[in-house]
C-alpha cells in the first residue's frame, strides 16, 4: 500500500428536508453577503430556490443571485460570477445544483479569493489558488462527487477546451444531501449519473497500488451499489433507498476513500473531457460509457491479474485458467450490457462525434503529442487515437 493523505473537511447533512436548516447553516460562517448559485429553470420551479432564499432570510442573511450554470460549466460565467462577488462584497458562495453548478462555485470561489491571478490559470495548472471563499452546496442530483471532492471542471468555450483541477481549496464546507431533490431527475440523467459515479471509482480500482485489499473491498460495494441503485432509480424514480444509496454512493466515489494506497489518474475521464469540451452537448456520463469498454479491451492485458478480480468481484465470474482473459472479456461485455440497459451509448458516434475529429480530440489529449497518460499500460498519442477509433463505432 502506497503511502497517502485523507482529507474530507466536507460536514454531510444527509437526509428529508435538510435543506431546510440552510440558513442556519450558513449563519454559522457569519458571512456578509452570499452567492446562490444555480443552474436553470429546475430550481426555480421546484420551489427550492424559494426555501433557500427564505432559510436565508430568516436568519438576516443577505444575498445575490447568478443563475444559468449549463452541463459543462463554462469559463464565462465563472468570470461573472467573480465580477459579481467582488462588486457585491460576497464572502460565501452556496451552490444550489449538480455538479456542474458545484464545479462553477468552487471555481468563483477560488477566483474571487485570488482575484489577482486569471481563474482559467488553475484548470491549466500554471498555478493553484492560495486561498478561497468559503463555500457550501444543495445537491439536487447524484453523478459527479463534487459536492465532497478536490476537483473541479470548467470548459473554455473559446477554446473548446475541458480542463480539471485538484486542490484542497476545491473541497465544499458543507454539503446538504436531501435524496428526494433527485426524484425529479430525468431517466437520462439518473443514468448518466449512476455511469459517471461508478467510473469515479472503477477507474481509481485500475490505479496502480498493490496490497490495498480494504481499499479494493470498498471500492467493490461502492461499484455494485450504485449499479443496482441506478437501475432501481430508473425502475421507480421515487424510491427513496435506491435515490439515498445513490446519493451517498455519489459522495464516497469521488471524496479520495476509494483510492487509499493507490496511484490516481482517471483515464477514461481524461478521454472523455476532450469529447464533451469538443462536444459541449455530450452529457459527461453518456462519454464514459461511449468509451469504457474500448479503453478496457486495449489495456487489460496489462495487468491480467487485477482485472480477474475485477470479474470475479464485481460480476462473480468464475475464472476461466486456461483462458483467463475471456473471463475478463466477458467482464467487460457484462458492463458493457449493463449500459445498454439503461439507456447509455456505447460508441462515440451514437453521441455525433465526427470520426474527422478523432485526430483532433487526440492531440487535445495529449497537448500536441507533449503528454503521455500514465498506467499499467502508459498510453502514447498513437494508442489513445486507436481507443478514440475502437470506441467510434464499436
Amino acid at each position: 500500500m502506497n503511502n497517502f493523505i485523507y482529507e474530507t473537511p466536507t460536514k454531510v447533512y444527509f437526509g428529508k428536508d435538510e435543506e431546510l436548516k440552510v440558513g442556519r447553516i450558513v449563519a454559522e460562517f457569519a458571512p456578509k453577503k452570499v452567492l446562490i448559485h444555480y443552474g436553470g429553470q429546475s430550481a426555480q420551479k421546484s420551489g427550492l430556490l424559494d426555501r433557500v432564499k427564505k432559510s436565508l432570510e430568516d436568519e438576516k442573511i443577505s444575498y445575490v443571485e447568478l443563475g444559468g450554470v449549463v452541463a459543462n460549466p463554462e469559463l464565462s460565467l465563472v468570470r461573472e460570477g467573480i465580477a459579481l462577488c467582488l462588486s457585491e462584497g460576497v464572502d460565501f458562495v452556496l451552490a444550489v445544483g449538480g455538479g456542474s453548478v458545484l464545479d462553477s462555485a468552487k471555481d468563483i470561489a477560488n477566483g474571487a479569493a485570488n482575484p489577482d491571478i486569471d481563474v482559467w490559470d488553475f484548470s491549466l495548472g500554471k498555478c493553484a489558488p492560495e486561498k478561497t471563499l468559503k463555500k457550501g452546496a444543495i445537491l439536487t442530483l447524484s453523478a459527479a462527487g463534487s459536492e465532497m471532492s478536490n476537483s473541479c471542471v470548467i470548459t473554455n468555450a473559446e477554446t473548446g477546451e475541458k480542463r480539471g483541477y485538484g486542490c484542497s481549496c476545491n473541497r465544499m464546507d458543507f454539503a446538504i444531501e436531501n435524496p428526494e431533490l433527485t426524484y425529479t431527475v430525468s431517466s437520462y440523467q439518473t443514468a448518466c449519473g449512476a455511469v459517471d459515479i461508478a467510473m469515479h471509482t472503477i477507474e481509481r480500482y485500475f490505479c496502480e497500488g498493490e496490497d490495498t485489499y480494504l481499499t479494493d473491498a470498498i471500492a467493490e460495494a461502492v461499484i455494485k451499489s450504485v449499479m443496482k441503485a441506478g437501475k432501481d432509480c430508473l425502475k421507480n424514480p421515487n424510491d427513496y433507498e435506491a435515490r439515498s444509496n445513490m446519493m451517498w454512493a455519489s459522495s464516497l466515489a469521488h471524496n479520495g476513500l476509494t483510492q487509499c494506497g493507490r496511484n490516481v489518474l482517471l483515464t477514461v475521464h481524461q478521454l472523455e473531457h476532450e469529447v464533451s469540451g469538443m462536444y459541449p452537448e455530450v452529457a459527461h456520463g453518456a462519454g464514459l460509457a461511449a468509451l469504457w469498454c474500448s479503453w478496457a479491451r486495449y489495456v487489460y492485458r496489462s495487468n491480467i491479474s487485477r482485472w480477474l478480480q475485477y470479474a470475479t468481484n464485481v460480476w462473480n465470474l468464475d475464472i476461466d485458467f486456461e483462458h483467463p482473459e475471456k473471463t475478463i472479456e466477458k467482464a467487460i461485455d457484462m458492463q458493457e450490457q449493463y449500459y445498454e440497459s439503461i439507456g447509455m451509448p456505447t460508441n462515440l458516434k451514437s453521441l455525433g462525434v465526427k470520426e474527422e475529429d478523432l485526430e483532433a480530440l487526440t492531440l487535445k489529449c495529449t497537448k500536441n503529442r507533449t503528454r503521455n497518460l500514465p498506467g499499467y499500460k502508459t498510453l502514447e498519442y498513437e494508442d489513445i487515437l486507436h481507443i478514440y477509433k475502437m470506441a467510434f463505432d464499436c
